[in-house]
Formats: structure tokens, sequence, C-alpha cells
């Protein structure tokens, strides 16, 4: 499997995620995943100094990884890095944040110069679509009422914000005409906007999170507030419905792939929020499991489904098709081994993350990866991991995927429709 997004070793709100390359992707091949892509977080705004550092992050990693980057502010340097973390380092997308105001949020008008410069390279553009002014608006407008709590975070956020920001993206991505990825689709409101857009023709991409399928909101209103603040993220985990819908959405190709934005901060990291849920941190191993037995096991998508799903699709997308999702001559070796009637309790006493609280806590899932190969080599069976650190390879991804073919012609297209410059006389007065 492949997950697309992932957040490890990655400084957030004055915490770290306890989950470093090495425990993370541990974690993963316990899971049957055997690469991942993590978002690059610049330092100060630069391209450059963000990649170096998470070169060293990854150093001890045990698995294949690629780097998205994000963008966090924008000038003329940050376009010319673009550039070079295209054409030399081997990134082929680019993440821009509509929310978190006062730190990662972009505006429209950054956003679009964003998005023709990933057109101009062939990346990707990757947006997290909630309305950062409104959400800023509805954290004041919670606290105001006194509700500091975890069910303030879903509150200040409702779906109807995620959906405007969704169909913002749509239009201006399709104002410049280039692809579009919305990342952790968690919301009825998203979907519905991607499926319109896509059903006009346009290309756009849509990832639901493993945590928006098979959880709902609830959690956040628990008594204990070490209960309700493991379930903190965002988007938020949608009231009950929403999961259902997507995936419906998921198994008729509304949406394309699932990763899981794993972001792990620990129940004392969490404990920062305690009396305000905007200081909350929020946030590998069990996307493999749970796709399965929520999609496959009720009958809603096939086998073969479940592989495009987790695997195939994301190497497509990120254009590392052969190489990875495919067993074929001259693909890395990359294969789990899956027993279908097997099942298994998922707690946080035998996961192998370094959390020590699970989301999934008590739910027994239908189907188990019972060996792991990476790479060729068997890092997972028996219920035993086998890693080796530093054993990972960085995987560069080219620009220029399969979303990019025909956009020239669709642009000389446009050209030629708009009758204009109208040729006028010189009025001789």
């Amino acid at each position: 499997g492949i997950d697309p997004h992932t957040h490890l070793a990655m400084e957030f709100m004055g915490s770290e995620t306890i989950d470093d390359f090495f425990s993370g992707q541990a974690a993963a091949l316990a899971g049957g995943t055997t690469m991942h892509i993590d978002f690059v977080i610049p330092i100060n705004g630069s391209l450059t100094a963000g990649f170096e550092a998470y070169e060293k992050k990854a150093k001890n990693s045990c698995m294949d990884y690629g780097f998205h980057m994000a963008i966090t502010k924008w000038d003329e340097v940050v376009s010319d890095e673009m550039e070079v973390m295209v054409k030399e380092k081997g990134i082929n997308s680019f993440k821009f944040f509509m929310a978190y105001k006062g730190s990662f949020m972009i505006n429209d008008e950054l956003l679009i110069e964003g998005f023709k410069r990933c057109k101009s390279l062939g990346a990707l553009a990757m947006v997290h679509a909630e309305n950062g002014d409104a959400v800023f608006e509805g954290q004041k407008r919670m606290i105001e009422l006194g509700i500091t709590g975890p069910e303030g975070h879903a509150l200040s956020r409702p779906p109807l914000l995620e959906g405007e920001a969704t169909t913002r993206a749509i239009r201006l991505a399709e104002f410049v005409n280039t692809p579009l990825y919305v990342v952790h689709v968690m919301s009825m409101d998203a979907m519905e906007e991607i499926a319109k857009a896509r059903k006009a023709g346009q290309r756009v991409i849509g990832e639901p999170v493993v945590s928006g399928l098979v959880l709902d909101d609830s959690w956040l209103w628990h008594s204990d507030f070490v209960t309700a603040a493991k379930y903190v993220m965002s988007p938020p985990i949608r009231a009950s419905g929403h999961n259902k819908a997507l995936q419906a959405a998921l198994a008729t190709g509304i949406l394309q792939l699932v990763g899981t934005d794993h972001c792990a901060f620990n129940s004392t990291q969490k404990a920062f929020g305690i009396d305000d849920f905007r200081k909350i941190p929020n946030g590998i191993e069990e996307r493999m499991h749970l796709v399965w037995d929520t999609m496959v096991e009720s009958g809603q998508i096939s086998v073969t489904d479940y592989v495009r799903l987790t695997s195939t699709e994301c190497a497509r997308i990120f254009n590392v098709y052969p190489r990875k999702g495919a067993i074929l001559v001259g693909s890395d070796a990359d294969i789990i081994i899956f027993n279908p009637n097997s099942s298994f309790e998922i707690t946080a006493r035998s996961h192998h993350s370094r959390l020590d609280t699970n989301v999934y806590e008590g739910r027994r899932v239908k189907g188990k990866v019972e060996v792991t190969i990476a790479g060729g080599r068997v890092v997972w069976e028996n219920d035993e991991l086998n890693v080796v650190p530093g054993s990972g390879k960085y995987i560069e991804m080219r620009p220029f995927n399969y979303l990019f073919h025909g956009l020239d012609k669709a642009d000389a297209k446009y050209l030629s429709s708009l009758q204009a410059p109208v040729k006028r006389l010189k009025s001789s007065t």
C-alpha cells in the first residue's frame, strides 16, 4: 500500500509529532503500507531549508518515501525554489493552506499565483480546504460562549466552511486550468463540490482519510478530556452520516484514494489545550485493515478496487507507477500477504506507533496483513517486525502526471474561443 498523506517528525503548535520517520514507518509496514509521501514544511518560508531539514529527519527511514512540499508564503524566491524542487529534488506536488490564519494560510491572490506556477512546472496543486478567516471567527465565537473543550473544535469549523473553501479552490483551479488535489475530504459538503466538478470534466482528485470514513464526531463530546482530545483533527471528524457518504463516494469513483493524515500527538501533548481547544495539537498503521473492513467486507468495493484505492491510483497520481503500485517485471518488490478470514482488535497496547492512545481503540476488524515485503525483504511476519534503520529509499517523483495530458490543447481551445482582442477603427474625431 501507499499512503499519500503523512506528517512524521513534524513541528506544529510548539510540539513535534511523537512518531519520527523510523517509528512511523515501522508502524506502517506492520499494517501493510510500503511507501508513504510526507509533507515538507518550509523553514521561515524557505523550501530549500525545509527540504534539507526533512532529508536529515528521514535518514533513519526503514521504508521508501517521497515528499510533497507545503507553501506557507509567496514571493519570487519561493517561486524560483519551486522550480528547483521539481527539477532537482524529485517533488511534484505543492500544498497550499486555506486555513490556519496567522501561520500557514495564504489568500486567494497568492493561491492563484501558486496554481499558475504549479501548472507551468507540471506539479500537482494540493489544498487544505477550510475557510481560515471564518474558522478564526468561529473559534472566537466558541471561546466567547465558554465552549473551550474539544467539542469547540468541531463547532468552530463546520462542514459548510470546508465546502466553501473546496468550491473556491476548484473554481480557481478551473480559472487557471490546472489539476487540483483536495486533501483530507471530511464532509459531504466538500465531497459534493468535487463530484460536481468531476462531472463537468474538471481534473480534481479527492482524498478522504481513514478517520473520516469510519468515525463520527460523537467522541468529541466525551466527558473525559483525554478521550475527547485524541479525536481533534483538522478538518474535524464530522457528524454521523458524513462518513457513510464518503464511503459511497469512494466506492463510486467520486473520491480516488485513501490517506491517513497520520499526525501523531500523544495525550500529554494534547493536554496543552485542556482549557482552550485552540491549543490542542491535532493529527498509519491501521489504514489497510480499516479500508478492507469498512469497504470490502461490507461489499461496497471489490478486491481489485481495494488495490486501486490503497496503492495503484496513488502511484499513478504521483507518477511513480509502475515502479510502485504494481506487481510487474521491473517494479519494486513491495507485496503484502493478506488474510481476509483473520480478525483482530485494534488497541494502543499492541500497535507499533509511539502513540499512547488510538482513535480506533477496541474496534475489531476483519482481515489482517500476515506478511509485508518491502523492496524484496520480508519486514513483517508472524506479528514481528524486522526493519533496518536507513534502509528506506527516497523516491523521486517526476512532474507532468497523466492529469496534465491534453491541458495545452484545452488552453489553445480557450484562446481561440475568445474572439478577442477586437480590432476597432480609430475615431477620426
